[in-house]
């Protein structure tokens, strides 16, 4: 099978700003992550990727074909932009209609695709409502069905998960499951790295509109990994664990806050995790709350370009 995507020596800039820069990559089927922190380029290579921009040096063929301007390739294709840039005056359904019909649908097949469309997403009761009315979730999901309405080959989504409630994060990731398992492919862009690895093993990292990684998450995940994890804690004697927490393997730093809180540096995760509840529970610390942050993009991107900015 062809590559769906395939750059060379891609370039695009806006003046003195560069959108993306030499970019080199083949993607092959299947559901694919492009993670980048916000500024990486990544909505500029999804542009040009769906042919809304004309590469300023270098070749992208899509499907095995030239994407700008070319109309042909834009009936196999569905993007959901980041930008919400949706009529408010139309209802969700009026939305999905008249796209529909502006693609070549006759109006019956038009309204059923729209509907169908609607229930995949979760919105058919709204689907007679002003999109004007509408939360950001919801926005988001109507540009998640105009995507997907007209059963496009390769569907390409910008921050498809922005402003999506959990419940609703986790059905457009079932959809996005879906979609590949019935011959799909699925480009999914994120800035982090733990809803692309919900996804899919394989990533694509840009960093200053220039490839810097391309493999599984896992192998971005062990990446990430050599640095020190941060993770917050609240408890009821937060000095008392701190002091507790030092003697573990691995932490190299314990910050107690204004607030209260702990900010803890570990190394070694796992045994943070293994040991904590004993430990909080042997100084009677009382812990109230947990969380781990994600690994910092930034700090992954210092780690591979060897700290140079």
């Amino acid at each position: 099978m062809s590559a769906v995507v395939e750059a060379r020596e891609l370039g695009r800039w806006y003046g003195d700003v560069v959108g993306v820069s030499d970019v080199s990559v083949t993607i092959e089927g299947g559901i694919v992550g492009l993670l980048g922190a916000n500024g990486a380029g990544k909505s500029t290579f999804l542009k040009l990727l769906v042919g809304e921009l004309k590469p300023s040096r270098g070749s992208i063929r899509v499907l095995s074909e030239v994407p700008f301007a070319n109309a042909r390739l834009y009936r196999r294709l569905g993007f959901s932009p980041q930008q919400d840039a949706l009529w408010g005056d139309l209802t969700a359904r009026g939305t999905l209609e008249f796209l529909l019909r502006a693609s070549g649908f006759p109006r019956a097949e038009a309204r059923d695709r729209a509907d169908r469309a609607l229930r995949r997403v979760q919105l058919e009761s709204a689907a007679d409502r002003r999109v004007a009315g509408f939360s950001k979730g919801m926005r988001q999901r109507v540009r998640i069905a105009q995507a997907i309405a007209h059963d496009p080959e390769f569907v390409v989504l910008d921050e498809p998960l922005n402003g999506l409630d959990p419940l609703a994060r986790r059905a457009a990731l079932e959809l996005f499951r879906e979609l590949a398992a019935h011959g799909a492919h699925v480009l999914v862009s994120s800035h982090v790295l733990h809803e692309v690895e919900e996804l899919t093993r394989t990533v694509l990292l840009l960093h200053r509109g220039r490839v810097l990684a391309q493999g599984s998450a896992r192998d971005i995940r062990a990446l990430l990994d050599r640095r020190p994890r941060r993770v917050a804690i609240r408890a009821r004697d937060p000095k008392r664990l701190a002091r507790a927490l030092l003697t573990l393997d691995g932490v190299s730093a314990v910050r107690v806050g204004e607030d209260g809180a702990l900010e803890v540096e570990t190394r070694d995760l796992a045994e943070l995790e293994t040991r904590l509840p004993a430990l909080a529970a042997e100084v009677r610390a009382g812990v109230r709350r947990l969380a781990i942050a994600d690994a910092s993009l930034d700090a992954l991107f210092d780690e591979l370009v060897g700290g140079a900015r």
